[in-house]
């Protein structure tokens, strides 16, 4: 079994050995991450959105108006989870990719596009199944959501591993590799919880400087435990790849 004391501080050693191409990586993931999530909530507020509404209705044409908000809003919505599904997603696998080379040795900004040069189409219907099934199961209550979320946590280090796995051969072995480990990872994740309030009051300086590039290098020095704890040998090849 693996300690999360050893993770935490493989991790912060392979972040310090080469900082700055840490740093940037690990600001390209969560760059990404927040313009997906920030793009598909950027609607008006409730008082804004209640005037509009109200002012429409009182329009004779009222009903062709809606259906024209309707379907803008909805054509944005869908184009956005494109370009998340496309484009965001398999650069979150190209960013675990730097960051489990860079357990090895000290991975090039190169490696964020792994996943369009390796293996594609497989990344993207994996992602997009474990997105959908982690969705799913927390419709149904938020407890099993969270509990699937981590069953599938290794996806993406598994396909940045392992470039020509399938999508369900990927979603399989995260879960399989996963059990027994998924309260642990939960205990492990809980125990940023002090550097995450630190970024917060810096207003993320620290998150961007610090936290963020250790605790991505510390997750693929987890993936690397969990894996060894599992029986799987070689790591990903260590090779890295610049644009």
């Amino acid at each position: 079994m693996w300690n999360r004391q050893e993770v935490k501080s493989r991790g912060k050693v392979n972040f310090k050995k080469n900082y700055w191409k840490s740093v940037l990586v690990a600001f390209i993931a969560g760059l990404f991450t927040a313009s997906a999530t920030v793009a598909t909530r950027n609607t008006a507020s409730g008082d804004e959105a209640s005037e509009a509404i109200q002012s429409i209705m009182e329009d004779p044409n009222a009903f062709m108006y809606l259906m024209i908000i309707v379907g803008a809003l909805s054509t944005v919505f869908l184009v956005l989870k494109l370009v998340d599904i496309f484009l965001f997603k398999p650069l979150q696998v190209g960013c675990s990719r730097f960051f489990v080379v860079n357990q090895h040795v000290n991975a090039e900004v190169g490696e964020v596009a792994h996943a369009f040069r390796n293996n594609y189409l497989a990344t993207v219907l994996a992602l997009f199944l474990r997105d959908l099934l982690i969705g799913l199961a927390t419709c149904l209550f938020i407890i099993p959501g969270i509990i699937l979320s981590y069953s599938y946590r290794l996806v993406p280090y598994i396909l940045a591993d392992e470039p020509s796995i399938n999508a369900t051969d990927a979603l399989k072995k995260s879960r399989a590799m996963m059990k027994g480990h998924k309260w642990a990872t939960f205990v492990y994740d809980l125990s940023f919880i002090g550097w995450f309030i630190v970024a917060a009051i810096t207003l993320n300086i620290a998150g961007l400087l610090y936290v963020n590039p250790y605790k991505q290098n510390a997750d693929a020095a987890l993936f690397e435990s969990i894996k060894a704890a599992n029986g799987y040998g070689t790591p990903v090849e260590e090779q890295p790849q610049q644009f």
